[in-house]
């Protein structure tokens, strides 16, 4: 056992349920803060909270190892006014309640990841953005991200050590953006997009967990830490080897023209795609952690397979 108890806030979704069923055999208890309520499975359970104000689940806080925040509308929409406002508010409104929470707690988690985005540097054709010298980026989603983290360094938690992780694209089987690339490969449409030299910063679901895990083991780490596999890559290298994984001879690409009428079809924006994200891990790889899986082929090849 590395814990014994794990909280994951808004932990119903995708990478929650990675994170639970990794920590299951790893500590006494994992703890998920959901709106729905769920059985408990095995040592995983459900408390119900509204993300908006404290009550009885403040009480799981206390005495938790780790703290881990997932809460965040999806950003797969069009970024109208109305959901302009609930991307800030989902991601705000819960960090500054959990913050509260942790201040008021006797005995308040060792250590707070906050998963936010490495979305927050800026388009990168040039050279890799690492925590230390990465410019930081500007428009709706870099300012979504600046409001995040301020909020979390901005809670008074002076015996909770906080990691601010940012996340690039996650690739697994079940949920994420893997699965739709994956389906559009197998229906033929697996090209480029654009021009296919923007950069993909990318990382296997299975490393995510194993970085909170190394993140709980190791208090020397705090502050930002990009949580990226070292090897991002270009949009057409990521595009061939999905079509190599899935025995797809052929990929048609889809010009920046032809995703505008398609994002505008299916309600989504086409920075999503187009945006260049070559970020590098720089702080993990100082502190001695060794991805599992480290290059593309392999990750995608452990996803298809």
């Amino acid at each position: 056992m590395i814990a014994n108890k794990i909280v994951l806030a808004g932990g119903n979704g995708y990478l929650g349920s990675v994170l639970a069923e990794y920590y299951s055999p790893r500590c006494v208890e994992v703890v998920l803060l959901s709106r729905r309520p769920a059985l408990p499975r095995g040592n995983i359970r459900t408390v119900v909270w509204d993300a908006l104000r404290e009550g009885p689940w403040v009480q799981e806080l206390e005495h938790a190892d780790m703290l881990i925040n997932l809460c965040g509308k999806n950003v797969n929409c069009r970024y109208n006014e109305k959901n302009r406002s609930e991307i800030v508010s989902s991601r705000v409104v819960p960090t500054t309640l959990l913050g509260r929470a942790i201040a008021a707690c006797a005995a308040p988690p060792a250590l707070w990841i906050n998963v936010t985005s490495a979305t927050i540097y800026r388009h990168a054709e040039d050279r890799p953005q690492d925590e230390e010298t990465g410019e930081i980026g500007s428009g709706f989603s870099i300012d979504v991200c600046n409001r995040w983290e301020e909020a979390f360094y901005a809670a008074p938690t002076p015996a909770t050590r906080k990691v601010a992780l940012r996340m690039g694209i996650v690739l697994g089987r079940r949920d994420g953006v893997f699965p739709r690339l994956r389906n559009m490969v197998r229906f033929g449409l697996g090209g480029k997009q654009g021009n296919g030299r923007q950069y993909v910063s990318w990382i296997h679901e299975h490393d995510v967990a194993r970085i909170t895990e190394w993140l709980l083991q190791h208090p020397e780490l705090q502050g930002h830490i990009n949580c990226v596999a070292p090897s991002a890559v270009t949009n057409a290298e990521l595009m061939r080897h999905l079509r190599q994984a899935c025995k797809m001879p052929i990929g048609l690409p889809a010009p920046a023209w032809l995703l505008e009428i398609g994002a505008l079809l299916i309600g989504t924006e086409t920075e999503l795609i187009l945006k260049s994200r070559w970020v590098t891990p720089k702080r993990l790889l100082g502190s001695g952690f060794k991805f599992r899986f480290e290059k593309l082929e392999d990750a995608v090849r452990d996803v298809v397979g």
